[in-house]
């Protein structure tokens, strides 16, 4: 209980280690126009991934349903935060994607998203279980990183 109102969470979560640093998952991650090209799960992304700039998602299971996000952190090789939401904090959605530099020089990457409020429930109704897609996001980023940073060791 949150302030005497019910505090209802839903949460969708995949982590994944990619065998590069967290510099070169950055670049291929702050490529969001690139996105389709090595996740299937993606057909478009408009806008630009930058501090408060909004990002617009057309994901290939939303039948054409958009969603838009507002970019509202970003720690370059670290962090990246997106939200979105109904008015008066009735449901809110935050997308966080985490890189983990790792001792052998790989990266734990983690993209996880959450949805809270007291319309959460109602919100996410149609929403599909997001785990899967987020899996082959990570697989995906992972795939693209590695071949990338192959490329640039040739």
């Amino acid at each position: 209980m949150t302030s005497g109102r019910l505090a209802w969470v839903k949460t969708f979560e995949a982590a994944i280690r990619i065998d590069t640093g967290a510099e070169q998952v950055w670049q291929v991650l702050v490529d969001a126009g690139s996105w389709r090209d090595w996740d299937s799960g993606v057909d478009r992304v408009d806008g630009v991934v930058a501090l408060g700039r909004e990002l617009v998602v057309l994901p290939t299971v939303s039948h054409g349903d958009r969603t838009r996000w507002t970019v509202t952190e970003i720690r370059p090789a670290e962090a990246m935060r997106w939200q979105r939401g109904l008015p008066l904090g009735s449901f809110t959605a935050e997308r966080t994607f985490r890189l983990d530099p790792q001792a052998d020089g790989s990266t734990e990457f983690v993209v996880r998203e959450q949805g809270s409020g007291p319309l959460t429930a109602l919100a996410l109704r149609s929403v599909p279980d997001l785990n899967p897609s987020f899996r082959q996001f990570a697989a995906g980023l992972k795939a693209r990183a590695e071949q990338r940073a192959t490329q640039l060791s040739d």
